[in-house]
């Protein structure tokens, strides 16, 4: 089995952003699952920043 191409992983990571940031809008945010959900939220958005993703339209978290 190969691997996923550059763009391919770039997508689910894009993806997985947006799914992460539809679950911390309905979360607390003093709730231990929001806290938890926000580690993997901002390590994707230090690694969407790195790939030259704009996340000017795609962040609604803006955290």
């Amino acid at each position: 089995m190969e691997g996923l191409s550059d763009k391919e992983l770039l997508q689910k990571n894009i993806e997985e952003f947006s799914r992460l940031q539809s679950y911390m809008v309905l979360a607390d945010k003093d709730s231990e699952v929001y806290k938890a959900i926000r580690v993997r939220y901002i390590e994707l958005k230090v690694i969407l920043t790195a790939s030259g993703v704009n996340l000017s339209k795609l962040d609604v978290i803006n955290e």
